[in-house]
């Protein structure tokens, strides 16, 4: 999603990692970049299971041959890798959940023809090999096992098995939705990321849709966050909110402990414990390039991302086209600046209430009182979008009533 980028980071040499200051810079220059909120973008993804028996394993070979031409090089070296008919970028995840991201757009009418579409699709060629799509947020049913034999992944599993079972989990048993926003003006930004973050236990108590984990509910409606928060918390714990989110998410990263320290070989395992800004000075042999650090930006996954535009990833997947609800939802709240404001104020009695929502969902008396006004408001501006998909703002109406009324009832 280009939008005007800060200069400091052409200006950052691609070899040596001098000092934090510089990287500092660099992180806060690339990853949050300025302009007029107008880009929209969206990714799905999916649990994979075989049609007559969701509890099996699923294995490389039948996925491949589901995907065809379109399976991913992670999964099949010399694919052609085509774009979905829509124009979709289909990657894969290492438990073989499938991902379909957008292209930008300004269309909201747009994206969503689109990416349902391309869903669709994807959904025929899948069935046609004996497989479907999960409709929750986690698998409900089978122990995570990885399929993507690659060097990335198996760090992964390493560093997150020496805190627990949460981050294969995390990596091969959950499936969510992905919206795609734009930063906004210099003078926005705070504003923008501290509304995403505040409206961020609201969507994701009335969304939550992962309760089974392992054939058993969890108690908690929201497994899939619980895995998430659980797996490493200094990487996939809620950003801070300050007046200068780009120094305090920089700062962040550079505090953040490598996962993956590539080489040439199949072993990209990093030792324990060192973080980036450690690397800098010192720690490792070799010192880090400016593509170390783009690496290592791509291993940090709060359920606010900041990558150039806001990568809002707190909510659970969705069954069937649910996914138009907070995806519509957030896409009208965050278009006006005006109605930016008021879903700062509205969530304020929600900010921070992230393990609330992911176990209690609506339960919790602050989050239903704030998820009332601002559906209200999101319908409001859905109606009133020039561009938003027909009916859209009745579902969504209907959708928080029945939740609203049985919070309990998932």
């Amino acid at each position: 999603m280009p939008t005007t980028t800060d200069p400091a980071a052409a200006d950052f040499p691609a070899s040596r990692v001098r000092t934090r200051a510089e990287a500092e810079a660099y992180v806060a220059s690339v990853c949050f970049k300025h302009g007029p909120p107008r880009l929209l973008g969206i990714e799905l993804e999916w649990t994979v299971h075989h049609s007559d028996d969701p509890g099996r394993t699923l294995d490389a070979a039948t996925l491949i041959a589901a995907l065809g031409p379109h399976a991913p090089r992670s999964l099949v070296p010399d694919s052609p890798n085509r774009e979905l008919p829509n124009g979709s970028v289909l990657t894969v995840e290492p438990g073989g959940q499938v991902e379909i991201s957008s292209l930008p757009t300004t269309s909201m009418r747009s994206l969503f023809s689109v990416v349902a579409a391309d869903a669709e699709y994807v959904e025929r060629r899948l069935r046609a090999a004996g497989l479907v799509l999960g409709d929750q947020g986690t698998d409900p049913w089978r122990y995570p096992n990885r399929i993507l034999r690659v060097p990335r992944y198996a760090a992964m599993e390493t560093a997150f098995d020496r805190i627990g079972l949460d981050g294969r989990l995390m990596m091969c048993s959950t499936a969510g939705v992905q919206v795609c926003l734009d930063a906004g003006e210099p003078a926005r930004v705070a504003a923008r990321w501290a509304a995403l973050h505040a409206l961020g236990p609201v969507m994701m108590a009335t969304f939550a849709n992962s309760p089974m984990l392992f054939g058993e509910r969890t108690g908690w409606v929201s497994t899939r966050t619980r895995a998430l928060l659980r797996t490493d918390p200094p990487r996939t714990r809620p950003g801070p909110i300050t007046v200068d989110p780009a120094a305090s998410w920089a700062k962040r990263v550079l505090d953040t402990a490598i996962v993956c320290l590539r080489r040439d070989g199949g072993d990209w395992t990093a030792p324990s414990g060192i973080s980036f800004a450690e690397w800098i000075h010192g720690a490792l042999p070799h010192p880090p390039t400016r593509d170390d650090l783009d690496y290592h930006l791509s291993t940090v996954f709060p359920p606010v991302r900041p990558r150039g535009y806001f990568e809002v990833r707190y909510l659970d997947a969705q069954p069937g086209q649910d996914w138009m609800l907070p995806a519509g939802a957030l896409i009208a709240l965050f278009r006006e600046e005006s109605t930016v404001d008021e879903v700062l104020a509205m969530t304020s009695p929600a900010v921070g209430r992230w393990v609330q929502a992911a176990r209690h969902g609506l339960l919790d008396p602050a989050l239903a009182r704030s998820a009332r006004g601002v559906f209200e408001l999101a319908c409001r501006r859905l109606e009133e979008e020039p561009d938003g998909p027909a009916g859209l703002a009745g579902r969504l109406a209907d959708f928080v009533a029945r939740r609203l009324a049985a919070p309990a009832d998932r």
